[in-house]
């Protein structure tokens, strides 16, 4: 079946996270995604964080299915000739190579653009290409640092604290897939291709705008509120049964939703208690609040909370473990979790398309092995023999 980006050839050179979340995604919405790597070794992705010596590492897997591998040598001249063939018949080109890289190899933009002027030229770097920053590199921890993200989370009794959803690289693959899907929207419209950037600290900027947001309307940087949701309440995690690290859940009871929380807690007459009548009464009585909350919650579990509170329409979710989310029934029905087979190593769980067309359904393909489409993209984009790649190989070219 068609897919929303069928007929879309997408050139991944990014390596660990970022770019090759963006170029996933593309992959699961119906892109050609090749993915290109250097002969020997690969995306170091493949063998960092590995589990097993003799296959490609989870962190690889789960990062690069719906993408076919080609390696080439882009130190040699024959490997630069056959990367600017490519090119030439490639609608996208994404990479998020050290500051200058490519350029210093003569595949940078300018020069690009002019070979194919319909290509988007997509750029990921930790503080972009231009502004004081943009010679530094940067890391997951350090895009949260320096896009403010560290300061507003965690406790306030404790340092700045780093979030482990990678809002930092995956986040930055998010926004590039919206910059990359802008710009072939407008060249439909124009025919020219254009330079599509996204930096780390941009985009976890983006993300934490609501904070940015309190800045300006109280005057004075965020503090840290640990699970505390402004000041709504219950807005924050309570303990239930049996007592485990993970056994929270968060309730959120929006004014509104008070009665029917109070119904569920089985205490309607608290909805007449001056002490808790208000929001403002509520929140000056938290404390209060919270531990009749938290006396309620304990003698159940995560789960039957949950779902007490969502049959009533009160947001409530349990806290899963990641090996609950693995498990979880909801998003195996949804194939957010599905199982994919690897031929060095067999089956494991990997995430499936966040994004669900009615019209383009996603299957999840296996991520490639290092090279293994190679001679069959040369074949197909540069006209080249069996043998012809054979001899590449031989001589360190592919």
């Amino acid at each position: 079946m068609s897919q929303a980006l069928s007929g879309t050839r997408v050139i991944d050179m990014t390596h660990n996270q970022a770019g090759p979340a963006c170029a996933q995604i593309l992959g699961f919405l119906g892109a050609e995604v090749i993915k290109l790597e250097e002969p020997k070794g690969g995306d170091v992705a493949r063998t960092n964080m590995r589990d097993k010596a003799d296959t490609d590492s989870l962190f690889f897997l789960v990062l690069n299915a719906n993408k076919q591998s080609l390696t080439l040598n882009l130190k040699t001249e024959e490997g630069k000739a056959l990367f600017r063939k490519v090119i030439e018949q490639s609608d996208v080109l994404l990479e998020n190579f050290g500051p200058g890289a490519l350029d210093r190899l003569g595949l940078g933009y300018e020069v690009l653009s002019k070979l194919n002027p319909r290509l988007i030229y997509a750029t990921i770097k930790g503080f972009g290409t231009y502004g004081p920053y943009s010679g530094f590199k940067s890391f997951e921890p350090i895009a949260q640092a320096m896009g403010g993200a560290m300061s507003v989370t965690g406790f306030p009794e404790n340092p700045p604290t780093y979030v482990f959803p990678a809002i930092g690289d995956s986040g930055t693959g998010m926004h590039m897939a919206i910059g990359i899907l802008a710009a072939l929207q407008q060249r439909h419209q124009t025919g020219k291709g254009q330079h599509v950037e996204v930096s780390m600290q941009d985009a976890v900027v983006n993300l934490i705008r609501v904070s940015l947001r309190d800045h300006q309307r109280f005057g004075r940087p965020m503090p840290r509120s640990g699970n505390q949701l402004g000041q709504t309440v219950p807005g924050t995690t309570y303990p239930c049964a049996p007592g485990g690290s993970n056994d929270y859940v968060y309730i959120f009871a929006q004014p509104q939703m008070w009665k029917a929380f109070l119904g569920v807690l089985g205490q309607p007459g608290l909805a007449d208690d001056p002490r808790y009548a208000t929001p403002a009464a509520r929140w000056e009585n938290r404390d209060a609040m919270n531990a009749i909350i938290a006396e309620w919650t304990r003698q159940r579990t995560k789960h039957e909370v949950m779902k007490l509170m969502g049959d009533a329409g009160v947001p409530c979710g349990a806290c899963l473990d990641t090996g609950e989310v693995l498990a979880d029934p909801h998003l195996r029905a949804r194939e957010m979790i599905v199982d994919v087979d690897y031929p060095t190593r067999g089956t494991y769980q990997t995430v499936g398309s966040p994004i669900k067309l009615s019209d383009s359904p996603v299957m999840v393909q296996r991520p490639p092995l290092l090279g293994e489409h190679t001679e069959a993209v040369l074949g197909a984009l540069c006209g080249l023999r069996p043998a012809q790649v054979k001899e590449l190989k031989d001589a360190g070219v592919v």
